[in-house]
């Protein structure tokens, strides 16, 4: 068995306590402007804005899950907090733009006038609302690819800086050539956009509730290196599934009729599985006749598949 953590996620920690920060003087940087110059517009965005906050939150509080310790009640710790934190920012995202899409259309059938002073206002905000936004992403950019949670932390701020550069784009083409038209345009058009980036989020992180195969790994490429191992007649209950969003885990039991393997036979399965597969967590099974009911067959094989 190999519990190997060398792969284990890199904590952000620093950058979630900055973002968090950043963000929060920008609730009360458009709060305050927009009670200064009665902008419904602004106070409803620093509203939106805080459910960022609490997005950044909640993917922190899944990356400190996963760091809690295992107990025997909880023998793989709480690791799988990160990919529920990864699913409800993915939610918290869908239904953002939801309801960004709802307003646009609305404003679109009735459009408002926008006043010169407080389009300028709105758009210097929003103008402070990309550098911060931007910032904040740029904080989780190279872990985007490893981690889950962390792709879904950085695909909500740099949803945000979009919609801030599409308020300042069309703030200054409506004060310009007057087109009222525009504002509502550019946020369908921008919700379109983070929809269909934020979609892949939503449906990776559900795959991994449900104990799918983590992307990236081949199943049947696992299955056919066990099967080709030395002595190895043929592979039965094969589990792939992750433990976070940065780790797998996976089980199988091997049949060996010429009897059991040694232990340097075990580590080198355990070694290949995580260099070629990056299967961090696997624990082999030797038996000589096969003595389980296989939970379903595959080209002729016993092998498991968690949907």
């Amino acid at each position: 068995m190999s519990h190997d953590n060398d792969h284990a996620p890199a904590s952000f920690g620093r950058a979630f306590a900055i973002g968090i920060g950043l963000n929060l003087v920008f609730v009360a940087i458009e709060t305050f402007y927009g009670w200064k110059i009665n902008s419904l517009a602004l106070l409803a965005d620093a509203g939106h804005n805080l459910s960022d906050v609490a997005g950044l939150v909640l993917a922190w509080g899944g990356a400190l899950a996963g760091k809690l310790r295992p107990n025997p009640r909880h023998t793989y710790g709480w690791k799988r907090g990160s990919i529920l934190a990864a699913f409800a920012n993915a939610l918290l995202l869908l239904v953002a733009m939801g309801a960004l899409g709802w307003e646009a259309v609305r404003r679109l059938l009735s459009p408002e006038l926008l006043i010169g002073n407080e389009g300028v206002m709105i758009m210097e905000v929003a103008g402070i609302g990309i550098v911060i936004n931007t910032a904040t992403a740029l904080l989780f950019m190279h872990g985007r690819n490893a981690d889950l949670n962390i792709r879904g932390a950085f695909l909500h701020m740099m949803a945000d800086a979009l919609v801030s550069a599409g308020v300042v784009v069309a703030g200054a083409l409506t004060l310009w050539k007057g087109w009222n038209w525009l504002d509502p345009i550019v946020s369908l058009l921008i919700a379109a956009v983070i929809i269909w980036g934020t979609w892949s989020l939503f449906r990776q992180s559900l795959h991994l509730l449900f104990d799918g195969v983590p992307e990236g790994i081949d199943p049947q490429a696992v299955h056919d290196y066990l099967a080709g191992r030395p002595g190895v007649q043929s592979v039965h209950d094969l589990h792939i599934w992750a433990l976070d969003t940065a780790q797998a885990a996976m089980t199988a039991h091997l049949v060996m009729p010429t009897g059991q393997a040694d232990d340097a036979f075990l580590k080198d399965i355990a070694d290949s599985l995580q260099e070629r597969f990056e299967i961090t967590h696997s624990t082999i099974q030797i038996m000589r006749q096969p003595f389980t009911i296989a939970c379903r067959s595959w080209g002729g094989a016993a092998l498991m598949l968690l949907p």
